[in-house]
């Protein structure tokens, strides 16, 4: 199920809830608001944040940041065609690397530093929301 990052369902289970706050200091920290942000929660969770950056290497091609819980963090840029989004590279470390971390991922790419990881790294097993636990701060009992 994919849904913008502010919908009120109702119940929504506490890593859900988790996530979401995560979403939101990333958000926060990379200079985008939660328009920008969408989640799928089916397995793996992932989300898509909008970035309102532009890449020395692809421009005039949308810049996205793309968080899942099987590989954290990518950053991305979006094809012509509309086919799936192109991964330039991983932060890897861990899938709930810090807001500040991840915005330094993204400025280091946007000026032309090439950090992070060519290949996706495998973090945990995917297990959705479940199984999803995020920094010790956000730890959550299903």
């Amino acid at each position: 199920m994919t849904a913008v990052l502010e919908l009120s369902l109702g119940y929504q289970h506490p890593a859900h809830r988790a996530l979401r706050a995560y979403l939101r200091e990333v958000a926060t920290e990379v200079g985008v608001g939660l328009e920008s942000v969408t989640v799928d929660l089916d397995t793996p969770v992932s989300a898509y944040l909008a970035l309102d950056v532009r890449l020395p290497s692809h421009p005039g091609r949308d810049v996205a940041l793309l968080w899942d819980e099987r590989s954290g963090w990518a950053l991305a840029v979006e094809t012509y065609s509309g086919e799936d989004l192109i991964v330039l590279r991983y932060l890897g470390g861990t899938v709930d690397a810090s807001p500040r971390e991840v915005s330094r991922f993204v400025n280091a790419l946007r000026v032309g530093r090439q950090v992070g990881f060519t290949d996706p790294p495998s973090l945990r097993v995917p297990t959705g929301l479940d199984g999803l636990v995020l920094a010790p701060a956000l730890v959550v009992a299903a």
